[in-house]
C-alpha cells in the first residue's frame, strides 16, 4: 500500500495542537502544584515549611516542565512550558491564600512574584532544553549548572542569613546531587558541580539580595 503524504498545513495544525496540550499541561501542573506549595505550609514542621515556599523548588518545576515537555529542537516549547508552569505556581499559590486560607493581603508580593515567574520560568524552561537536548556539552553544563545554582543560592541563604542549618545542608545536597545525578559524564559531572558555584552566587545575589530588600 502507498504511504499517503500529509499536506503541510495539517502537519502544522497537528504540531501546533502538541504544543498546545504541552502547554495546558504546563499551566495545570504548576496550578496545582501552586495550591500545594501554600497547604505544604501549614503541613511541614518548623523551618522545614520555608521549603514549600522556596524560589529554587519552584523553579525546578519551570526545569522540569522545559525538560518533559519539550521535543527535539523546540526551545520555544520549552521556554512556554516554563513560563505557563511558573505563572500557574503563583496564581495556585495565591488563589489558595486568597480563596481557602485568611486572603493574600496586599498585591504587592503577588505582583513581584508573578514578575519573577515570567523571568525564571523561560529561562529554566531554556536550561532544561539546554541540558535535556544541547549537541554541546557546554550547553549540557551550562543548562544544569543553572539549575543546580538554584539550590546553592537557598543554601547561602538558609545558611547567611535565616541560619536554618538543616535546610542549609538539605538545599547543599541536592546542590551536589543534581550534577552527580543528571550529567553524562565524569568530566561533565565535575564541570557542571564547578560551573554551578558561581551560578549559586551570582542568583543570591541578583535575586536573593533584592529581594531581601524589598522585604526589610
Amino acid at each position: 500500500m502507498a504511504a499517503t503524504a500529509i499536506p503541510d498545513d495539517l502537519a502544522e495544525e497537528g504540531g501546533s495542537l502538541g504544543a498546545g496540550a504541552a502547554v495546558t499541561v504546563a499551566a495545570a501542573g504548576g496550578l496545582l502544584l501552586g495550591v500545594l506549595t501554600n497547604l505544604a505550609q501549614g503541613w511541614l514542621p518548623g523551618a522545614w515549611n520555608q521549603l514549600a515556599n522556596s524560589g529554587a523548588v519552584w523553579s525546578a518545576v519551570a526545569f522540569v516542565a522545559g525538560a518533559l515537555l519539550a521535543e527535539w529542537g523546540t526551545v520555544l516549547r520549552a521556554v512556554t512550558a516554563g513560563l505557563c508552569a511558573e505563572v500557574g505556581l503563583v496564581v495556585g499559590y495565591y488563589g489558595c491564600a486568597e480563596f481557602g486560607r485568611d486572603g493574600m493581603g496586599s498585591l504587592y508580593f503577588p505582583l513581584v512574584w508573578l514578575g519573577m515567574a515570567c523571568v525564571a520560568g523561560p529561562l529554566f524552561g531554556f536550561a532544561a532544553h539546554a541540558w535535556r537536548y544541547g549537541t554541546r556539552a557546554w550547553s549540557r553544563i551550562a543548562g544544569l549548572a543553572a539549575f543546580a545554582g538554584l539550590f546553592g543560592m537557598e543554601g547561602v541563604m538558609y545558611a547567611r542569613v535565616l541560619h536554618y542549618v538543616p535546610q542549609a545542608w538539605a538545599c547543599g545536597t541536592v546542590f551536589v546531587l543534581v550534577p552527580l545525578l543528571l550529567a553524562r559524564t565524569h568530566r561533565e559531572r565535575a564541570l557542571t558541580l564547578a560551573a554551578a558555584v558561581p551560578c549559586a552566587l551570582l542568583a543570591y545575589a541578583i535575586v536573593e539580595l533584592p529581594l531581601l530588600a524589598l522585604s526589610a
